[in-house]
């Protein structure tokens, strides 16, 4: 069917879905991930006189586009859905050893009072943009810097 321009918009459609294909399949893994969804993750672990006192992490969707350069991805079994908390929370032994990596804030307090020694360590992994890109399988979550 022609337009009224005199070109065809099937031939048109044709073309734009074949390049949309083209482009998926030549585009690198790295690139695709910057089109991924991008969730703000925090993280705080406290340890009082050698006994986990508390840990949290903190995931929320990002309201803002993040910006930064993308750093070492990791790839998690992902549920066929695309909700972050629940990819973690099923691998969340992974995950807190990746952000370990990543490189946390440390901060410690010991005090002695009457001959009691009390310490206090906390680390902290202040707020990072993370951008996820979830397939059929898996997950990729690849912090920026």
């Amino acid at each position: 069917m022609r337009s009224r321009d005199g070109n065809h918009s099937i031939t048109r459609a044709i073309c734009s879905v074949t390049l949309l294909l083209l482009s998926s399949l030549v585009c690198p893994p790295w690139l695709r991930a910057l089109d991924a969804k991008e969730f703000l993750v925090s993280y705080r672990y406290v340890v009082k006189d050698a006994t986990l006192y508390n840990e949290t992490l903190h995931i929320s969707n990002s309201m803002k586009k993040c910006i930064g350069e993308p750093q070492t991805a990791l790839v998690l079994p992902a549920f066929g859905d695309e909700n972050l908390k629940l990819t973690i929370s099923k691998n969340s032994e992974q995950f807190i050893e990746y952000i370990h990596r990543l490189g946390l804030h440390v901060e410690h307090k010991e005090t002695t009072i009457n001959s009691q020694n009390k310490s206090t360590t906390i680390l902290t992994l202040r707020t990072t943009c993370f951008k996820v890109d979830f397939n059929d399988n898996f997950a990729i979550i690849t912090p920026l810097k």
